[in-house]
């Protein structure tokens, strides 16, 4: 087939040719032109030579079919499989729109979760480039407490107003609040620990410090601190006398006449040294009379003590010592306005007054029991050397030796003796005329015990005599002797006890009545060796002794041992007999 090159007017003319064929597709349109071109023979020939054509591309197509009849039922297979996928693809995709607005609120979330990640990202490298500035931060509260166990109290204060200001300026932020937090958790400890410094033993010295801290820290007003200081002090000299031994009246007193003579003193100064803040010069317009208020507290609660315990104690040469202890504390708390001397003696006057009661009710209980069981046999009389006993005005005022005939009566002496040994050490001026009533009382329960056992003892004639003869020596001798003692406790007390002759008008009448008896006479003993061994004490016969009223210039207490044998002695005599 020959090919024919179109001239320029040919490819002019296909090209209006293709305009006029409507029928022609734009790819048919390369043909047209080129129909156009040919010659009529050619155009003849055209439809012979695309009919062979026709036939060698069927042929060839047959062939390709024969030959690759795999691959067409292969694609065919890919088709259907293609449309099934492309079925599913469709549906996929109808999911897929469905779920994408899920995807896009996801994609929102994650954008703010990114954001919000990115933010502690940034925080996270500010806190580390700022590590070591937040850890000495974070520390503070360790080392605080580190500072305040050790006793660096200036350092952890400094600590705390640090904390103090950072708070005030960061309002708004958790650390900060809570460093400030645990700050105040040891502030509480460093006040306890302070208060508790204030309740031990310290000068002058340590005490303005506390205070001084104590002001720094601003937990109390200036009332408060004043008040939180005589609270701790108290405190303090609570724990002393806690410390005490309380079952020895005598010890306990004088340890708490120290305690206060010592440390309330200190107490006092301490305060007005401290708080001196004021200046008109009166303690009451500045501190409304606190320290006044806790001085009387503290003197009142002295007193109190006194009251319960002196009736504890049992012997005048303690109360005496209790009392010039007393005298000398509430001197010495004059030097700060507290002096109380004037409080004092009711106290030992009661003490006195009941001691004394006491003493002569032992003794008239003791003579009442000998008396009830005393039998009545004659006991040979006791010889001593006339200058052994005397006057008044001698130094030792012994008992009658003619007593040991009438145990019961050498009883009451001892009794009596005692009683007068421990007042004279502690004998008050305001107590005389009281304590001569109570030493005549005792004489007359004696005499009523006497004349009560006359009345209801059915005695023999001898026994009648004896007897008689114990109630004459009570009126001649033992009352006598009695005057003489007090009065060497009191001078010019004995008048106060003579006076009193009318007591014993019954144990008169009885006498008086009974004077046709003869009395038994008394045993003398010839031997006068026995008053050259003795010398000027107590003489001492038949295992019996006589208690002596001994006088000193000091008027303490005197040893004896004569006088606390005496009954032991009667009770010999009487198992003898």
């Amino acid at each position: 087939m020959e090919t024919i090159t179109p001239s320029p007017s040919t490819d002019d003319t296909s090209a209006t040719m293709a305009e006029l064929l409507p029928l022609a597709s734009v790819s048919q349109q390369p043909y047209v032109s080129e129909l156009l071109s040919f010659t009529l023979d050619r155009l003849h020939k055209e439809p012979e030579l695309l009919r062979v054509d026709a036939d060698r591309i069927r042929r060839q197509m047959q062939e390709v079919a024969v030959n690759n009849y795999r691959a067409f039922i292969s694609a065919a297979d890919a088709l259907v499989s293609i449309r099934n996928e492309v079925s599913s693809i469709d549906k996929h995709l109808e999911s897929l729109i469905a779920e994408v607005p899920k995807l896009t609120s996801g994609c929102s979330e994650f954008i703010d979760s990114a954001e919000s990640i990115l933010e502690k990202r940034k925080m996270n490298q500010t806190l580390l480039a700022n590590h070591s500035t937040l850890l000495d931060l974070l520390e503070i509260p360790q080392l605080m407490d580190t500072c305040v166990r050790n006793g660096n109290y200036d350092e952890a204060l400094d600590l705390e107003a640090f904390v103090s200001k950072l708070s005030t300026m960061h309002p708004k932020l958790q650390v900060i609040q809570a460093l400030a937090s645990e700050v105040r958790q040891t502030t509480q400890s460093l006040l306890s620990q302070l208060l508790q410094k204030l309740r031990s033993n310290i000068q002058l010295p340590e005490c303005l410090r506390i205070i001084g801290y104590l002001r720094r820290i601003g937990v109390y007003s200036e009332y408060e601190m004043r008040l939180q200081f005589l609270r701790c002090r108290e405190s303090w000299l609570s724990g002393i006398l806690d410390d005490l031994e309380q079952r020895n009246a005598y010890e306990y007193l004088k340890g708490m006449v120290n305690c206060h003579r010592m440390h309330l003193f200190d107490v006092v100064n301490q305060y007005r040294a401290i708080f001196a803040d004021d200046t008109s010069g009166s303690e009451e317009n500045y501190d409304g009379g606190l320290l006044f208020s806790w001085a009387m507290h503290q003197i009142s609660s002295h007193l109190k003590t006194l009251k319960i315990m002196l009736p504890k104690i049992t012997e005048g040469g303690s109360l005496s010592n209790i009392l010039d202890q007393c005298m000398y504390c509430a001197m010495g708390l004059g030097w700060v306005g507290l002096d109380f001397r004037g409080l004092l003696p009711p106290l030992f006057e009661e003490a006195v007054l009941n001691l004394f009661s006491k003493n002569m009710s032992t003794a008239v209980e003791n003579f009442q029991l000998v008396l009830d069981s005393h039998r009545w046999v004659p006991l040979p009389a006791v010889g001593f050397s006339s200058n052994s006993f005397g006057e008044e005005s001698q130094e030792d005022v012994t008992p009658p030796p003619n007593l040991m005939e009438h145990p019961p009566l050498a009883v009451f002496i001892n009794g009596v003796s005692a009683a007068m040994n421990e007042l004279r050490p502690c004998a008050p001026i305001s107590l005389k005329h009281i304590l001569a009533q109570e030493l005549v009382k005792g004489l007359q329960t004696v005499s009523d015990s006497l004349l009560r056992y006359n009345t209801t003892r059915v005695l023999r004639e001898n026994e009648s005599v004896l007897f008689l003869s114990l109630c004459r020596a009570f009126i001649e001798v033992a009352y006598p002797h009695c005057a003489t003692c007090f009065g060497r406790c009191y001078p010019g007390g004995s008048s106060l006890i003579t006076d009193g002759n009318n007591l014993f008008e019954g144990l008169t009448r009885l006498l008086t009545t009974s004077s046709s008896r003869q009395l038994p006479k008394r045993v003398q003993n010839a031997e006068t060796k026995s008053v050259a061994e003795n010398g000027n004490s107590t003489a001492i016969e038949n295992g019996g002794a006589v208690a002596e009223v001994k006088e000193t210039e000091s008027n303490k207490v005197v040893e004896e041992d004569n006088v606390n044998n005496t009954s032991s002695v009667t009770q010999e005599k009487q198992s003898e007999e």
